[in-house]
């Protein structure tokens, strides 16, 4: 596809967060079922419903601008739920793995939160209210997410990876 002006960058760029979301529909799963606590465990499963809803609204979007959502790969988001799957096969204590896990889950909401804040205000700047405002409810929800991980994290799971916790 060639850039040739803000609406082609606005559509990539969607593409590749519809395919980020996809992959992350298949790793956060693998992430639930790894997780030692059970507030980890019901985080990513959470988020695995809230994901589904992201995808939903991205494709919402695509219907509304006449587009399919198929055809990029976000590399970006390979790498990173690689790294969460090197994570997953590491020889750690539960709760040092658990530490890891969110490690990985916040890299990932991060990557998540610069492109739908930058889509977003695409959508803003093309005069695409609608879509404006599903993009800010979902930036809204990874933002959430990321807070309630680091919440996790301070709250418990720390300091149990820190004593070396096993259960």
């Amino acid at each position: 596809m060639e850039l040739k002006e803000l609406n082609d960058l606005y559509i990539d760029e969607l593409k590749d967060l519809y395919n980020a979301e996809h992959q992350i529909l298949e790793a956060l799963p693998k992430m639930a079922d790894t997780a030692t606590s059970p507030k980890l465990k019901k985080a990513f499963q959470t988020h695995i419903k809230q994901t589904e809803v992201h995808v939903q609204r991205l494709e919402q979007i695509f219907e509304k601008l006449g587009e399919k959502p198929t055809g990029k790969v976000c590399k970006a988001m390979k790498g990173l739920v690689a790294e969460g799957a090197e994570m997953i096969k590491e020889d750690a204590t539960p709760y040092v793995k658990d530490a890891g896990l969110i490690t990985s889950a916040q890299r990932v909401e991060h990557y998540e939160m610069a492109g739908y804040g930058s889509v977003r205000t695409f959508a803003k700047t093309l005069g695409y209210d609608d879509a404006a405002a599903l993009l800010q409810q979902t930036l809204d929800e990874e933002q959430q997410t990321d807070l309630n991980l680091t919440s996790l994290a301070e709250a418990t799971i720390n300091d149990k990876a820190m004593a070396g916790a096993t259960k």
